[in-house]
């Protein structure tokens, strides 16, 4: 019945669905990918070669999977790769970080005709896909054609836990999650949590984050780096990352209150959308600093300035370059992004209230204290300015930010080897979900039939 239902429901939407593709300049590329027609494979590889698909929706995911793709093609070569992302963030980061490993392809809209058609294309092997982007069609049909499916790195925040536990639609939940070969979760709350929804229990580990384990980004020389974003050796940058509306202009507000103290000290925004750089850029200008564009570093500047990290690929590798960070979306009720980025570096953390998405790692890291959560620009003035004024202290609360990561580490491995389960199962030709021991039958629910 939720099948037909949610058919129904996706053609009664797909006008406005489409009509939203075409309107915003970032989803016009690959829209005819989204909608189903896919181009061939890469001519250079041979299309008897099994294939892993691997999805991952936007930079945060891709990142992610970096590392897992790379350790799976380390452990099997003979396999093909294909890593597909809604977002252009994601996809830059795919083609990026892992050429000549994967290629690259735009995930499906959920229509059948789309997801059928992506399929009939890759005639994937394995599917895994990263942080819990459930998508009805593509997971039915994947089980309804024997294709071992694993949720890796799985969370679900609180907003997304109450609005799919909703008495309405669980039952819709239940089915998709019961499609699924293995769910390997980033901690015992979300654990406990898809199990709620219906996931059945003997097939959910939980495994960490596979985050903790992201390799440090390869750095430039240090002069070239110097040049790179303009900074004076007696300059201190504050770098605030993946910021949103709301909490930019909180921000610039905190740096009038940091200049007034350390004029050496440089803001660096990075905001999240970079389509956004012009009203960012007119905001820091009426706020009355000097706003400089990291893509026009030729244009000399200096003292008190605002830099705005206009570029793709880059914030990362620019952590390493701040004493003090800010991660955003958490000034706002976004729910935060990777807080691990600075942290890898040996960088003090703030972050705001707003820590949903990243809940477990903001615990770790004001357990630890390696990080803040600071409630606004006040906070964040007074936790930059006691910073910079003791370089012991900065360093002291780096470390500790560091040893979170390091103490947290292993998470991809243990996600590899149970992955491996189902390549097993793949070579040994028993790879429908449900057939193998990881999906145990239950009374009512029968090997490979829907819920």
């Amino acid at each position: 019945m939720w099948k037909l239902l949610y058919n129904i429901g996706l053609l009664v939407a797909s006008p406005v669905v489409i009509g939203i593709l075409l309107a915003k300049p970032r989803c016009r590329r690959g829209f005819l990918q989204r909608m189903g027609w896919q181009a061939h494979l890469s001519d250079t590889v041979e299309n008897t070669q099994p294939l892993i698909w691997v999805h991952a929706v936007s930079l945060g995911e891709a990142v992610a999977a970096v590392p897992l793709v790379k350790a799976l093609h380390g452990r099997h070569p003979e396999f093909r790769y294909v890593v597909t992302t809604v977002t252009e963030t994601g996809r830059e980061a795919v083609e990026q970080r892992l050429a000549g490993v994967a290629e690259h392809r735009y995930a499906p809209m959920d229509f059948s005709w789309a997801v059928e058609s992506m399929i009939d294309r890759l005639r994937p092997a394995l599917y895994l896909f990263v942080e819990t982007e459930l998508w009805p069609n593509l997971l039915w049909m994947l089980r309804d054609r024997g294709v071992p499916t694993v949720l890796v790195n799985g969370r679900l925040s609180s907003r997304s836990f109450r609005r799919q536990d909703v008495a309405g639609i669980r039952s819709l939940y239940r089915s998709v999650l019961r499609s699924i070969t293995l769910c390997l979760m980033q901690s015992e709350r979300d654990r406990q949590r898809i199990v709620a929804l219906g996931a059945i229990p003997e097939v959910v580990h939980t495994t960490g984050n596979i985050k903790f384990d992201q390799p440090l980004p390869v750095i430039e020389d240090e002069a070239s780096r110097q040049r790179s974003f303009g900074l004076d050796e007696q300059e201190q940058l504050i770098l605030a990352g993946s910021t949103h509306p709301g909490e930019e202009e909180q921000l610039v507000s905190a740096y009038k209150q940091i200049v007034e103290a350390y004029s050496s000290a440089v803001l660096m925004l990075a905001p999240r959308h970079i389509e956004r750089v012009d009203r960012v850029e007119a905001m820091i200008r009426d706020a009355g600093f000097v706003a400089q564009r990291k893509s026009r570093m030729s244009e000399k500047a200096a003292g008190p300035r605002v830099i705005i990290l206009d570029t793709r690929g880059e914030l990362a590798r620019a952590y390493r370059e701040a004493k003090v960070t800010f991660v955003g979306g958490t000034l706002v009720p976004v729910g935060g992004h990777n807080l691990l980025e600075p942290a890898v570096w040996g960088k003090p953390v703030l972050f705001g209230p707003y820590t949903d998405h990243c809940a477990e790692v903001a615990a770790l890291l004001e357990q630890a204290g390696g990080g803040r959560r600071v409630m606004g620009a006040e906070d964040v003035a007074r936790c930059c300015r006691e910073w910079l004024a003791d370089q012991d202290a900065c360093d002291a609360v780096g470390q500790a930010a560091r040893r979170v990561v390091v103490d947290n580490q292993g998470a991809l491995q243990h996600s590899v080897d149970l992955i491996e389960t189902c390549l097993t199962s793949v070579t040994t030709g028993d790879s429908s979900p449900g057939s193998s021991s990881l999906l145990p039958r239950e009374a009512g629910f029968p090997s490979g039939a829907a819920p």
